[in-house]
């Protein structure tokens, strides 16, 4: 951890516990900060703020008075899921005070170099793909932030010779000030969070904050297919890599129907590549790009890719079952992640498909469910789902009571050559915690099939 004094005799106000409220919390009691923790949970319920308090961390537990801002507060540290719009957010920006997310802290004390990756959809794929290419390369990676390791625990043990490979949500990017990647890669932007930000184009800066304080020395791999992205590219200082999957380009990292190229100059072959998708392959090239530019080997890229069959929930291959390709996409959560799934395809297609009621249609998946054989649902959103399918033209529909009796009669539909595909289109709270528990017990079901 660099010696940073910064935040030394500060006063903090650390806003929501949890996991990176915890972290974040320590650390700047670490640093030599006065930090003050305020969470909603009661005191004798919380064990996170009774082991702060132990700690000589100052708690004020059950609730969030008014009048807290008063005690002369230097810095905010808030959970990146607390919106802006809370009382004590809001109070702090009128009051002009500084309202930052762990990530910032971790970026603070870190000997490391940072990849941050961010964008509406393939980012915790591409984090993990790139992590694997890094880690076979020998490149001693680092992996956290939005993908389930609070990035500034991590950062504070790292060292000058390892890399943090970092996932990067809105919520956390919007909370950066001095963050600044020595390589930053956007995928995609799409309407997203739009119950959090206040506009589409609060949350599209809040994703270009990764390459915001970038310079001539870093690099910065955007998606050159999108013209939202391109036109947040142009105003990067850093050294621009573009990725397109439309065929061979001279600059950046590019793909045709056979190979990958990079700069122009053919890199690798498509046919040992076993993650399917053109969604996919797009986190391949940003992948690949980031690993070239951190030196790491082409045969380390090669064997990972070659071997690599999707992180967990994210049309992950789950096992091949009589001929049948079976795949979970549970974090399929609406219906742009769920088209994805379905163009990664061109053998005929049992989906399973429903989940929580939001009122939304399913028109946008029209145009691929020519492939799509039968359709089983589940759900509140079982009846109408079945209704689109049969617009569409399948034939073959069930509801099923929930994901397990879905996959008793996807098994009645499939034949050898087909692709059985949980691919929700839907949010799991209606009969699920989260898509994870919903995921898991599809993969449970799967694997009792004989």
């Amino acid at each position: 951890m660099i010696d940073y004094t910064g935040l030394q005799y500060k006063k903090v106000l650390v806003l929501g516990l949890a996991k990176s409220g915890v972290a974040a919390a320590e650390l700047l009691h670490e640093l030599g900060a006065f930090v003050t923790v305020n969470d909603a949970k009661p005191f004798d319920a919380n064990p996170a703020a009774q082991s702060l308090l132990a700690k000589g961390i100052t708690v004020i537990c059950g609730r969030h008075p008014e009048d807290l801002l008063d005690e002369g507060f230097e810095l905010i540290v808030k959970n990146p899921g607390i919106p802006y719009s809370n009382p004590i957010i809001a109070d702090a920006i009128n009051r002009e005070l500084p309202v930052i997310t762990e990530m910032e802290l971790a970026y603070l004390v870190s000997e490391a170099p940072f990849i941050g990756i961010t964008g509406s959809n393939g980012k915790t794929t591409t984090t993990t793909l790139l992590f694997e290419m890094l880690e076979y390369g020998q490149k001693q990676p680092l992996i956290a932030g939005n993908i389930g390791t609070v990035a500034c625990s991590v950062a504070s043990e790292a060292t000058k010779e390892q890399v943090l490979v970092t996932e990067l949500s809105s919520f956390q990017l919007m909370g950066t000030r001095a963050f600044k990647p020595h390589i930053a890669i956007l995928t995609n932007i799409y309407e997203a969070h739009l119950d959090y930000h206040s506009s589409f184009e609060e949350y599209a800066e809040a994703k270009f904050a990764v390459t915001r304080n970038q310079d001539g020395q870093d690099y910065f791999i955007y998606n050159a297919q999108q013209p939202i992205v391109v036109a947040y590219a142009a105003k990067s200082k850093a050294q621009r890599i573009p990725f397109t999957t439309s065929g061979r380009a001279a600059e950046g990292i590019s793909a045709d129907a056979t190979s990958i190229y990079w700069q122009g100059e053919y890199l690798l072959d498509r046919s040992s590549i076993v993650l399917p998708g053109e969604h996919n392959l797009q986190n391949i090239l940003c992948a690949v790009a980031a690993a070239l530019l951190m030196g790491c080997p082409i045969d380390a890229m090669k064997d990972v890719l070659a071997t690599f069959t999707g992180v967990k929930h994210r049309t992950q291959f789950v096992r091949n079952w009589q001929g049948v390709q079976i795949y979970n996409d549970s974090k399929a959560t609406n219906c742009l992640a769920t088209k994805s799934a379905l163009t990664a395809f061109s053998q005929p297609i049992v989906l399973l498909a429903g989940g929580l009621d939001r009122g939304h249609s399913f028109e946008e998946l029209r145009d691929v469910m020519g492939n799509v054989k039968a359709v089983v649902t589940f759900g509140e959103t079982g009846s109408r789902f079945i209704e689109f399918a049969k617009s569409c033209g399948v034939e073959q529909t069930v509801a099923a009571t929930n994901v397990e009796d879905a996959v008793m009669y996807a098994a009645k539909f499939v034949t050898a050559g087909d692709v059985m595909l949980l691919s929700p289109a839907c949010a799991s709270w209606d009969q699920y915690a989260s898509f994870e528990i919903r995921g898991d017990l599809f993969i449970d079901a799967v694997m009792k099939l004989t």
